[in-house]
């Protein structure tokens, strides 16, 4: 292996992370994760994981080593880490892209039993890293690196430090006058302002387009071991959720609209939501099947269709997002004869919340049946009356 090109990259990722200031809210969670386990960093292509692996590097700086596995080639992690380890004594290896090493879950366990080393590593690929977790037991703790909420998107962006709320805040109208403030930046945020490399991308679309293309020719098949020809349908999926409205997009139709099997559907679906591209949302109701209401993550709707077009879906996907961002369980709701209901129940805290997500149109006819439960509308504008608040508040 040729380590003085690791150690110019090092070098050089160490450079680099002492120029990125602000740091993810997420950051300290990190440092405060102590222990010989090791940390595994999930999150989508762009969420930041490699900023925050350089920022680790400069804040442990002579004891951390930075390995990039998609632009350096080693014969094996576990020599490699041996042998810098021995060598010059680093104590924290930070290795990104963890899964273009074939047999890292091996790899780890042997690092974790026989090396005094600590490693934190990253995946673009969930579905790895999760069997990885699984297979190492108490060896390796996983932390979610999602994109910015829209109060972090706020915070890198306009400086400022807003406390967070809860939906009983917004439910009780317990919230600054700076939070109401915000609306003027949520259109940005939707519009891909969500991704910390749109800090420095002030066209950010076209290099989510690229991601997304990577996702599907190189993460996915590496993990997913699919054959050449699939990899046209998983591309005509992804293009065909983004050009329909999300309700009734589900396996059923899918496999319909597709010409697939429901299983195969299924199965895209799963490789999808662990490449952090969709979200699948399951139904809660009476008699109703039990498949899930299938989503864009945000905002790759914007590669399909125009934001005019898009926004009625993006709402949804934003509501989705700052759930998922949280780790705040939710369901979508669905009655069994087409009869409207709301769109979503929500367990917060020991309290459920039922939820509409839409326009400033949207009003109470559609909580009929639900009047035991806390009702919220969360509609698109400034508007605070009654059962209303806006829907960029979720985003603190």
């Amino acid at each position: 292996m040729n380590i003085s090109i690791i150690l110019q990259l090092n070098e050089a990722a160490l450079a680099q992370g002492k120029t990125f200031q602000r740091k993810r809210f997420v950051f300290q969670d990190i440092l405060d994760d102590t222990g010989k386990h090791q940390i595994g960093l999930s999150g989508p292509r762009g969420s930041g994981k490699t900023v925050i692996l350089k920022q680790l590097l400069a804040h442990f700086a002579d004891t951390a080593c930075y390995l990039s596995l998609d632009s350096v080639e080693i014969d094996g992690l576990f020599q490699t880490i041996q042998t810098l380890h021995e060598k010059y004594k680093f104590k924290l290896f930070l290795i990104d892209e963890i899964h273009h090493e074939k047999q890292y879950a091996r790899e780890l366990k042997k690092i974790y039993d026989f090396l005094d080393v600590r490693v934190v590593f990253s995946s673009s690929v969930a579905l790895s890293l999760h069997e990885t977790a699984y297979d190492l037991a108490r060896r390796v703790h996983l932390i979610a690196i999602h994109p910015f909420s829209f109060r972090e998107y706020l915070y890198f962006t306009k400086g400022l430090e807003l406390p967070p709320l809860s939906v009983r805040h917004l439910m009780e109208q317990q919230w600054e006058a700076a939070h109401v403030r915000q609306e003027i930046n949520f259109e940005n945020y939707l519009k891909g302002g969500l991704f910390p490399f749109a800090l420095e991308e002030p066209e950010p679309l076209p290099l989510l387009g690229n991601i997304l293309e990577k996702i599907i020719t190189s993460d996915i098949p590496l993990i997913g071991r699919l054959l050449t020809d699939e990899i046209a349908v998983l591309r005509k999926m992804v293009r065909f959720i983004g050009s329909t409205p999300p309700d009734g997009i589900n396996y059923s139709s899918l496999s319909n609209n597709l010409k697939i099997t429901k299983y195969k559907a299924e199965q895209y679906v799963n490789l999808l939501e662990q490449a952090f591209v969709l979200k699948s949302v399951m139904p809660v109701g009476t008699n109703v099947m039990k498949e899930p209401k299938i989503l864009l993550r945000l905002p790759y709707r914007l590669l399909f269709q125009p934001f005019e077009s898009a926004i009625g879906a993006l709402r949804e996907e934003f509501f989705a997002e700052m759930m998922s961002c949280k780790g705040i369980p939710f369901n979508y709701l669905k009655s069994t004869r087409g009869a409207k209901t709301p769109d979503y129940l929500v367990q917060s805290g020991d309290e459920e919340y039922v939820i509409e997500i839409g326009g400033s149109g949207k009003g109470r006819e559609q909580f009929k049946g639900f009047s035991g439960k806390k009702n919220l509308i969360l509609s698109h504008g400034n508007e605070i009356t009654g059962i209303k608040r806006p829907l960029f508040m979720i985003g603190f």
